[in-house]
């Protein structure tokens, strides 16, 4: 029998099928080793032969085979060629997408322990051999125990000499790595209400693939959901439950453990490389049926797909920011097709569009207008920051906001105060000759970190000793500038010296628990506040929180993107929706400097239909997406000549494409990424907004010819991030 294998090599040269002689036996799909180029190399079994295409004294046999059960699924290798064909890269990419990188070259395998059980309590053993007595009688009580255990407590001489005689016998069996033990839930199905079950019914009887939930907070999505899965389940397929934040996971967790026990799998990011391997194969081997997680949880192992859920799918974090730089919705789609499944996509400010695509009458639309429990959406009060700074008032909090969690503390209530910035101030100026403080190797600013008395660059990482005297002039004048989640916790304290305050972003989460900790310690009411970065803004369920605070509400409104009213919309409705769900009335206070913009007057109101009328008519009149695609490339290189060399030859070969398709063409233009150095390497872009995405192809083959070993070119098509 004969192999066809690709390399576990991604580069252009060798994204071709190779042919290795095999064991009868061997399935496609799973992972081997082979000899290539005077060495071993990892590969995929992409399909097996009784035949090939050499002659039979050419072929080299393969060396090793890693798997009983093949790691990929048939699924895998139809998605590779979708993947490969739709974002030019090599056919070996798009399969890492279906494995842990851990699981590549070997670097992570099973646990088995060894244990002991009784074999013959007949066998022949000493009367003055006490401890293997015991040891025996030990082993009888329990049943069976761990054999290094066992020799910790009786002596290894005792246990052995068991064996021995034939007393006990030992066995090997698998560990499973369990990554969150104490994510437990006791919650039992709850009956859908008369909305929720309009909504599932509407759902299972439609015809169409994709199928839009657009609930406002608190109107009980995650319960459609369970009922979604519950049903697939039964009719014996399988699901995919993605979130958009790893903060998201353990809470998701809970309820489908407490709905579906142990056929829950998590996928994360977060893991150690022994926990997803683990979780990986309980997916793969179908001991568990539902794979929950961020966006890499969509390559779940899992065949027969019935369902797959992505909630809050308007998140920017489903699309991926490395090759290939796919859109997570368009990974599930093709999943669905392949598996003719439904794709249920659900937000409370679903993406402009989403909810386009569903208005047209191309997904199935499912509206929830009310809370779960009729409850009101909680009120929100704007605070005018231009008149508090007026008055005298240069804190980060409003009179307004001081009042609220004055009023929320002495209730027995929680607040959540939002701040899309983490550390203590945004950047450090010097007062005498203007200089900010910026990192080394990247072009952005750097931010001070009080409890660390550090300057860090949340690009790349590094950290720097904070300034004593300005390196440019020798001043001392140096001042902060804006405001963090850091030092917001600082006033805080300063003004409830008695309220217990809690952090979470992504300087106070540290390990795969993380998230969990501070979430459980705020959900049991263990903290008063707590204060975060959009990691708090969706998802979450905490009762006892009657007051949410937003600072800076429009900091986002003045991003150079035209998404940026869109997410202003969002992140205002999710963060509010965290307010008032049981049965206090919730209350927001909202603190801007531009209180009259039309945004913010569409998100008090909780108007989505309004403020999507709006923006569909602006994105259709300025030529922006969904009505025009647009397209980056980026050039990257630690060498600047190089760079621009190369941005030169990519903008004159799209200038010829659009010299021969001038239609298609909206603008055309190459310059600095906004960005303009990260992690050492600087950034050239050539932008672009299209009719249609009928260049991409030819868009993309461009990119990759003028790729080279010291400079990188890459396509973005829509960027989540244009910075």
């Amino acid at each position: 029998m004969y192999a066809s294998v690709i390399v576990d090599i991604a580069h252009s040269q060798v994204d071709k099928i190779f042919e290795y002689s095999c064991p009868d036996n061997l399935q496609p799909g799973s992972r081997v080793k082979v000899p290539f180029g005077g060495r071993y190399l990892d590969g995929f079994v992409i399909d097996v032969s009784p035949s090939c295409t050499l002659a039979p004294e050419k072929v080299k046999p393969i060396g090793e085979v890693f798997d009983e059960l093949p790691a990929l699924v048939p699924e895998c290798f139809s998605l590779m060629e979708r993947i490969s064909s739709r974002f030019k890269v090599p056919k070996v990419s798009a399969l890492r997408l279906f494995l842990p990188s851990e699981m590549r070259h070997g670097k992570v395998r099973e646990i088995f322990k060894k244990y002991a059980k009784v074999k013959d309590m007949s066998a022949p053993i000493s009367k003055r051999a006490s401890k293997q007595h015991a040891a025996l009688e030990y082993v009888l009580s329990e049943g069976e125990c761990e054999y290094t255990a066992l020799c910790k407590e009786f002596g290894a001489s005792a246990v052995n000499a068991l064996v021995k005689v034939g007393a006990i016998e030992l066995f090997t069996r698998r560990i499973m790595r369990n990554p969150s033990p104490d994510i437990l839930s006791e919650e039992s199905a709850k009956t859908p209400t008369y909305m929720q079950a309009n909504a599932i019914e509407s759902i299972e009887n439609s015809s169409k693939r994709v199928h839009l939930i657009h609930g406002v907070t608190g109107s009980g999505k995650t319960e459609i959901y369970l009922n979604l899965i519950a049903r697939e389940i039964a009719r014996g397929r399988t699901a995919i439950f993605l979130v958009p934040e790893i903060s998201l996971t353990p809470q998701m967790l809970a309820q489908l453990r407490a709905r579906f026990k142990g056929e829950a799998a998590i996928l994360h990011s977060g893991l150690s490389a022994g926990e997803k391997f683990d979780e990986w194969w309980r997916l793969r081997s179908g001991e568990a049926k539902i794979a929950v997680g961020a966006r890499s949880a969509i390559f779940a192992p899992l065949e027969n797909l019935g369902i797959i859920i992505i909630d809050e799918e308007h998140d920017s974090s489903y699309v991926s920011e490395t090759a290939p730089r796919y859109s997570t919705f368009d990974i599930a789609l093709m999943r669905a097709e392949y598996n003719k499944c439904k794709l249920v996509l659900g937000s409370a400010t679903p993406s402009v569009e989403s909810y386009l695509g569903a208005s047209r009458g191309e997904y199935n639309l499912v509206t929830l207008t009310e809370r779960i429990n009729k409850k009101p959406l909680p009120e929100i009060i704007i605070s005018d920051m231009r008149k508090e700074v007026k008055r005298g008032n240069n804190s980060c909090f409003s009179t307004a906001l001081k009042e609220e969690l004055d009023s929320t503390l002495k209730s027995g209530n929680q607040a959540i105060i939002f701040l899309n910035r983490r550390g203590y101030s945004q950047k450090i100026i010097c007062r005498d000759c203007g200089y900010v403080a910026k990192c080394e190797n990247c072009d952005v600013s750097l931010t001070y970190h009080s409890e660390e008395n550090c300057l860090k660059c949340h690009y790349c990482g590094a950290k720097y000793r904070m300034l004593s005297a300005c390196p440019e002039c020798g001043g001392v004048h140096i001042r902060y500038g804006g405001t963090g989640t850091q030092r917001v916790v600082a006033d805080l304290k300063s003004l409830f010296p008695a309220a217990r305050i809690i952090r979470m972003d992504n300087d106070t989460v540290s390990g795969k628990d993380g998230h969990y900790k501070i979430l459980k310690t705020f959900g049991e009411k263990e903290a008063d506040i707590l204060v975060g970065t959009q990691m708090i803004a969706k998802g979450h369920d905490f009762p006892a929180v009657t007051l949410v605070g937003i600072l800076d509400a429009d900091m986002s409104l003045h991003f150079a993107d035209y998404r940026s009213g869109e997410r202003t919309f969002q992140l205002i409705t999710q963060v509010s929706g965290r307010s008032g769900r049981a049965d206090s009335k919730g209350k927001v206070v909202l603190q801007t400097y531009c209180p009259e913009n039309y945004i913010l007057r569409y998100a008090i109101n909780y108007d989505y239909n309004g403020f999507f009328e709006n923006e569909v008519r602006v994105r259709e009149a300025t030529h922006f997406p969904p009505f025009a695609l647009i397209c980056r490339v980026m050039v990257t290189s630690e060498n600047d000549a190089l760079a621009l060399e190369t941005l030169k030859k990519v903008y004159f070969a799209i200038e010829g494409l659009r010299a021969t398709h001038p239609d298609e063409f909206i603008f055309l233009n190459k310059m600095h990424s906004p960005v303009k150095k990260i992690q050492g390497k600087v950034r050239y872009q050539t932008l672009m907004r299209l009719k249609s995405g009928a260049l991409l192809e030819q868009i993309y083959s461009i990119a990759a010819a003028n790729t080279s070993s010291g400079c990188l070119v890459y396509v973005e098509e829509n960027p989540a991030n244009l910075s």
